[in-house]
């Protein structure tokens, strides 16, 4: 209904990530989660990225977030490197616990409310992809990669694009002119088996001219979605800098 009727959510409700525990969380006594121990990330983007999601610092405890009507505080661990280089520059992520209110004994984390777990999880999953001291962007995020996977999957079922098909992290296309893939993380192009394709977005045209289901400030997304409708319908495309690379 969304996406038939092209109602723009102010933020990302209907295609919200969503994470949920994984084989060693769901166990019945597990109390911490280590999906992302071990990552080290830029001190200082770290603790940006957590304060603009509602995260409060400890230098004991690390970093913080209360939810206030479920009454639960996830904690997440952090190692500063303290007395090392590390310490200026670097922290490695360590494990994540949840509290009830007025208790210092961790709930088990199949006792955690479905939304307190996903939304910890998706600001943590932020945290280690812009942070990351190895220079991950943000558009190759595991979260990011899904939601766009998602979207592209709904336009095309909308438009009628059969020769459209995500796997893993990208969108396959059958063109009439060749076979196409896109990176749902950064948007290149290839024209199989392997020629690169360059086309070039315009990311103030994709964001007027491109249905996205909710606000998103994010002009990739926009670009991803826009490059596979173009090429689902290649035999159609006029601009001849990029009929030249297809025709090839």
């Amino acid at each position: 209904e969304v996406m038939v009727a092209q109602r723009t959510q102010p933020f990302k409700q209907l295609f919200r990530e969503l994470y949920t525990p994984n084989g060693n969380e769901r166990d019945a006594d597990g109390v911490s989660s280590r999906r992302y121990a071990g990552h080290q990330v830029d001190a200082r983007k770290a603790s940006g990225l957590f304060a603009a999601s509602g995260w409060v610092f400890d230098y004991d405890l690390g970093f913080s977030r209360t939810f206030h009507r479920q009454q639960i505080t996830v904690e997440c661990g952090v190692i500063d490197g303290w007395g090392t280089a590390a310490e200026v520059q670097d922290r490695e992520i360590d494990e994540v616990r949840f509290y009830p209110a007025g208790s210092w004994k961790p709930l088990p984390l199949a006792e955690v409310p479905p939304r307190v777990f996903s939304e910890a999880m998706r600001d943590l999953d932020l945290v280690v992809s812009v942070a990351h001291a190895g220079g991950q962007h943000a558009d190759a995020s595991e979260s990011s990669v899904e939601m766009r996977g998602r979207l592209v999957q709904e336009t095309a079922r909308l438009l009628g694009l059969a020769n459209v098909e995500v796997s893993g992290h990208h969108v396959r296309i059958e063109g009439a002119l060749g076979a196409y893939s896109i990176h749902l993380g950064s948007g290149m192009v290839h024209r199989m088996p392997g020629h690169a394709v360059c086309i070039i977005a315009v990311s103030a045209q994709h964001r007027g001219r491109v249905f996205l289901p909710f606000a998103d400030d994010d002009p990739r997304t926009a670009e991803i979605v826009s490059k596979t409708v173009l090429l689902a319908r290649d035999d159609k495309i006029t601009d001849p800098t990029i009929v030249a690379q297809l025709v090839r």
